[in-house]
C-alpha cells in the first residue's frame, strides 16, 4: 500500500508578514496529524521572496513541539550548504527530542541566483563532493565516523536523496530512498532512471520510491484549478520579474489575467504551470495518482500542494486524506 505523507515550502502570502507563513506550516502539520499523514516534511530555500523557510531543523523543532506522533523530515536539507558533522548533530538533536519521529532528505541545490550562490559561499567552479558528503553525514548518524556526533540517536535516522542529477545513483550506490518529482516526471527516460535504482541499490533495507508532486483537490474541476492559480500565477510572474512573489487571492490574479496588457505569453506559463498540479475532484485526482504509482511503482506519495486561500487547502489536505486509500 503507497503512504501518504505531505511537504510544505512555507509560503507566504500577500497581506501576511513572513512569519506568517511558519505559523500557517505548523497548523498545517497539525492538521496532517489529526488526518492520518505519515510524514510531515518542509523545505529549505534561500533569499526566495515568497518562501519562508531557510532553515528545517529551526521549524521543524517547532513543529516536534506542537505535534506529538507524525513523522518530520526535510525536503530537503541543501547539504551543499552546510558542513555533514553540523546536519548531523542538527537532526541527531531533533531526534533525541522527538524520538522515532525524525527523516533526513538531502538534496543538492546550490541556491536561485548568482547573488544567492555567492552568499551561501559557492564556487561555480569547485568539485562535486555531494555523493562524498553524504557518505560522511552518514557515518556521522551510524557512528562509523572517526568522530561521534552527540547527541548519540536511539534509533537509525532514514536518509532520502532527492533525485537531481546524479541524486538516483548516488541513492542506489548508498541505499538509500529516493525522492522523484517535478521535471523528471516528464522524462522519457525516467522509468529506466528507476529501473537502474532498483537494480543497482545496495544495503541492507529495500528501494523505496517517494513520489514528490503538487496535489489540489475540490468539489470541482474548475474550483480545483482555481486553487492551482495562485502558485501558477506566481511562478509565471517570476519569470517576467525576477521575483518569486507571495501567492495572492484567486479573484485578484483573474483580474490581472483579464488585463489586455498582460500578454498571451504569460498566459500559456500560468496555464502550463496549472497543468502541472495534480489538481481536480477526488476521482480525477485518485486517476492521475493511480497513473504515476502504476508508472514508477512508488512506495510513497508526498503531496505538496499549495494556495492562498487557507481553508481551501484544508479542505484540499483533508479530501485527499479521505480518498487515498482509493487512489492508492
Amino acid at each position: 500500500m503507497v503512504t501518504l505523507s505531505l511537504l510544505d515550502r512555507s509560503r507566504t502570502r500577500d497581506g501576511f508578514a513572513d512569519g506568517e507563513a511558519l505559523r500557517h506550516t505548523v497548523e498545517r502539520a497539525q492538521d496532517a496529524e489529526r488526518l492520518g499523514y505519515h510524514r510531515f516534511w518542509v523545505a529549505e530555500h534561500h533569499a526566495v521572496p515568497g518562501i519562508a523557510s531557510g532553515a528545517p531543523a529551526v521549524l521543524l523543532a517547532a513543529i516536534g513541539a506542537a505535534t506529538s506522533t507524525i513523522r518530520l523530515g526535510s525536503g530537503g536539507v541543501m547539504l551543499p550548504n552546510h558542513q555533514p558533522l553540523v546536519v548531523a548533530e542538527q537532526f541527531l538533536m531533533l531526534a533525541a527530542l522527538h524520538p522515532g519521529r525524525i527523516d533526513l532528505g538531502l538534496g543538492r541545490s546550490l541556491g536561485f541566483t548568482a547573488p544567492v550562490r555567492r552568499a551561501l559561499r559557492h564556487d561555480a567552479e569547485g568539485p562535486d563532493t555531494f555523493a562524498d558528503d553524504v557518505r560522511e553525514l552518514a557515518s556521522y548518524l551510524d557512528r562509523t565516523a572517526p568522530v561521534t556526533a552527540r547527541p548519540v540517536a536511539a534509533a537509525p535516522i532514514p536518509l532520502f536523496l532527492l533525485a537531481t542529477g546524479r541524486g538516483v545513483e548516488i541513492a542506489a550506490a548508498l541505499g538509500l530512498s529516493v525522492v522523484i518529482g517535478g521535471p523528471i516526471l516528464a522524462e522519457p527516460g525516467l522509468d529506466d532512471v528507476l529501473r537502474s535504482y532498483r537494480a543497482g541499490f545496495t544495503g541492507d533495507g529495500a528501494p523505496r520510491v517517494v513520489l514528490a508532486a503538487d496535489v489540489l483537490v475540490a468539489d470541482t474541476e474548475d474550483e480545483a484549478r482555481d486553487l492551482a492559480l495562485p502558485e501558477a500565477w506566481a511562478t509565471a510572474r517570476s519569470r517576467q520579474t525576477g521575483s518569486f512573489a507571495p501567492l495572492e487571492p484567486i479573484g485578484r490574479i483573474k483580474d490581472q489575467l483579464g488585463a489586455p496588457a498582460l500578454g498571451s505569453r504569460v498566459l500559456e506559463q500560468v496555464a502550463a504551470a496549472q497543468a502541472r498540479t495534480i489538481a481536480g475532484t477526488p476521482t480525477s485526482v485518485a486517476s492521475r495518482i493511480a497513473e504515476l504509482v502504476e508508472r514508477t511503482g512508488a512506495d510513497e506519495l508526498l503531496a505538496s500542494g499549495v494556495t492562498y486561500d487557507r481553508d481551501a487547502l484544508r479542505a484540499s489536505d483533508a479530501a485527499l486524506a479521505a480518498m487515498f486509500d482509493t487512489a492508492t
